[in-house]
């Protein structure tokens, strides 16, 4: 029987590979498939963080760096905000990205696993993730690298794709989804395949309600969660206790 580990390591390999298709077509494509709602998703994720001018942040899977940027500016010249990818197609991107931006000098671009993060415990205020949790091999193993990472009193937050309620406009949602978004990706990425991923990715992941009991279940503490545009994506933040450990 295949192991965890193994499975572990063939669907790394499997995103790394599907990432490094369509770094190139990224931002666009996000763009367009949220008919420009990412800005203000990201924007909003992060005034979740609770981050403070002169602060540091982390954003684990940081791809091209769009939210650790929405994290510099608000932190400022005078913080910092590491973005951590494996991904070196997506690095690159970013690192453009970076060289465009006013706040492009306050991130750091670091390449490493979300699984194992390569910093020290209680080093940053706050933690995001975004539109990655459900692609990560095991998402409650990158939470808890988060809330180890992040100081007692820091914010864990995830940005990501979620399940809309409204029985409606979740058929439409998901019309649009399973049919359009494949078909449009494809089109944006000229391959097969990467944007066929995303609807499967997100029917096996947890539902937002079932998420913000994980996110508990881990340790964080005034946990909570937004629907936003309907439900088709969703916010959830916790606080790393101020005993933690103890």
């Amino acid at each position: 029987m295949t192991s965890l580990t193994e499975e572990h390591k063939r669907k790394e390999a499997f995103i790394r590979n599907l990432f490094a298709q369509i770094a190139h077509r990224y931002d666009l494509l996000n763009t367009l498939l949220s008919f420009n709602r990412d800005k203000a998703w990201r924007r909003f994720a992060v005034k979740q963080c609770r981050l403070r001018p002169g602060g540091v942040g982390l954003d684990v899977c940081t791809g091209t760096a769009m939210l650790a940027l929405e994290q510099a500016r608000v932190v400022g010249s005078e913080g910092k905000v590491v973005g951590l990818d494996f991904c070196p197609e997506m690095l690159a991107v970013a690192r453009k990205n970076l060289e465009r931006s006013p706040y492009g000098h306050i991130v750091e671009l670091v390449e490493g696993d979300a699984m194992s993060l390569p910093f020290p415990d209680n080093t940053f205020d706050c933690a995001t993730i975004g539109f990655a949790l459900r692609n990560v091999p095991d998402f409650r193993q990158v939470l808890r690298e988060m809330i180890r990472v992040v100081k007692p009193g820091g914010r864990v937050v995830s940005l990501e794709l979620a399940k809309p309620r409204w029985p409606i406009f979740k058929q439409i949602y998901y019309l649009y989804f399973d049919r359009l978004v494949p078909l449009l990706g494809r089109l944006g990425v000229g391959v097969e395949g990467p944007y066929s991923y995303l609807p499967a990715s997100l029917k096996t992941f947890p539902h937002q309600e079932d998420l913000k009991r994980i996110f508990e279940e881990l340790g964080l503490v005034e946990v909570s969660f937004f629907e936003l545009t309907g439900g088709v994506v969703a916010v959830h933040a916790g606080t790393k206790p101020s005993r933690w450990g103890e």
